[in-house]
């Protein structure tokens, strides 16, 4: 299978690079040329607009920041529609609003192309490897033809059902990262306040059932001050701001992300948007030292 992939964000070139490293013919595009050279190394066909990638492509990847920029590469001048061919199928990797995603996969399936949600967990780190986890909605036939390039990029796939619903369940995924992040923060702030070695509140909290991949990990790098982003402050900003407008759609009240928007736009404000999210204890740490 011919694969395009749209977006060479930190997620997106991980995915390209795994792909081609597995034998995979893979074609690139990102509005900016200079963040393809890792791809082009790797023998990666590099095109100047989505149309192109959709004209060589069995499979396009789509990897962007938000529904705004999967509608205007999909469906803008030199789009993705305008490179449609017989056997196109196009899967959004992007973390979008349930509601956009639906919209988004009707003006596909109006144009006799299939879409498929395909969000996934986990950074460039596992990307890289091909140990993300992906979770599938969308047209049952499109997904199994794509059944095992989505088990190349992931070791675990979960088709869920009808469009939609992935991106739901990835909301749900990123607020357990968000409140986590802001768990730790509080409590390695706290026990550091008190004169407690937070490695030793770490190494408690890790011989719990308490214990998360977070907490046994970035934990510690939390506590050395190191954000090496996997996964920038800013962009889970964007995706908790997606969640809150989700929950409007659906006519819920969400208070803890609610209050979690807040604090992760605060901590954008205070100039910490590139770095990793956990990050916010950095924000913690700063309207502590200000009091």
């Amino acid at each position: 299978m011919k694969i395009g992939i749209i977006g060479l964000g930190m997620l997106g070139n991980a995915v390209a690079l795994h792909l081609l490293d597995s034998g995979f013919d893979v074609t690139v595009y990102n509005r900016t040329k200079e963040k393809a050279n890792q791809v082009k190394e790797k023998r990666a066909t590099i095109v100047s607009s989505p149309k192109e990638v959709a004209e060589k492509s069995e499979l396009v990847i789509i990897v962007v920041k938000d529904a705004d920029a999967v509608k205007e590469i999909s469906f803008g001048k030199e789009g993705i529609v305008e490179g449609k061919q017989e056997k196109l199928i196009v899967a959004d990797m992007s973390t979008i609003d349930p509601v956009e995603s639906r919209n988004i996969s009707k003006k596909f399936q109006e144009l006799n192309i299939n879409k498929l949600d395909i969000p996934v967990m986990g950074g460039p780190n596992v990307a890289i490897t091909g140990d993300l986890v992906m979770m599938v909605s969308g047209d049952k036939a499109s997904f199994e033809q794509c059944k095992s390039v989505f088990e190349k990029i992931a070791n675990k796939v979960f088709f869920l059902g009808e469009s939609g619903v992935a991106h739901s369940i990835k909301l749900a995924m990123n607020l357990q990262i968000t409140m986590l992040a802001l768990a730790l923060s509080e409590g390695i702030t706290l026990v550091k306040n008190a004169n407690v070695d937070p490695k030793k509140f770490l190494e408690i909290l890790n011989s719990t059932y308490f214990k998360t991949g977070m907490s046994e990990n970035k934990a510690f790098k939390m506590i050395d001050g190191k954000y090496d982003a996997t996964f920038t402050l800013a962009n889970l900003k964007k995706d908790i701001s997606t969640m809150t407008n989700a929950a409007k759609s659906l006519g819920i009240e969400l208070p803890m992300i609610k209050k979690a928007e807040e604090l992760y736009q605060n901590a954008v404000n205070e100039g910490l948007g590139d770095i990793d999210y956990t990050g916010i204890i950095e924000y913690i740490k700063r309207i502590n030292e200000s009091k």
